[in-house]
């Protein structure tokens, strides 16, 4: 069935970079919205990037110009190339897609950016 992977987390220095992956089985992201979530401990699980089927991009403003999400179509997997990360960046990082009934989410990995 449906089974999300992400993976690329780490620890990294503040303006350092890091490429987080989704790779994906029993689902084909082309032809879904494909979304990275984030959610630190003491905060409200914030929707980073969306990727529509029809290839417009959205960031949240603390992420713009810093982040950018992509998709690789032949590996089904998207990915989130992060840059000049700031400590305000930790968190788990999830991607999700939509599916008929729910949501589809994976584990997350986790992002630590130390100051």
């Amino acid at each position: 069935q449906v089974q999300l992977v992400e993976s690329g987390g780490g620890l990294v220095q503040a303006g350092g970079s890091l490429r987080l992956s989704c790779a994906a089985s029993g689902i084909i992201f082309r032809f879904n919205t494909n979304h990275w979530y984030r959610q630190a401990p003491g905060k409200e699980r914030e929707l980073v990037a969306s990727l529509p089927v029809g290839g417009f991009i959205n960031y949240a403003d603390s992420v713009k110009g810093r982040f950018t999400m992509s998709r690789d179509n032949a590996k089904n997997t998207v990915y989130l190339q992060m840059n000049n990360l700031k400590p305000e960046d930790t968190a788990v990082y999830f991607c999700a897609v939509p599916g008929p009934q729910y949501d589809y989410w994976g584990q997350g990995t986790q992002v630590t950016v130390s100051s």
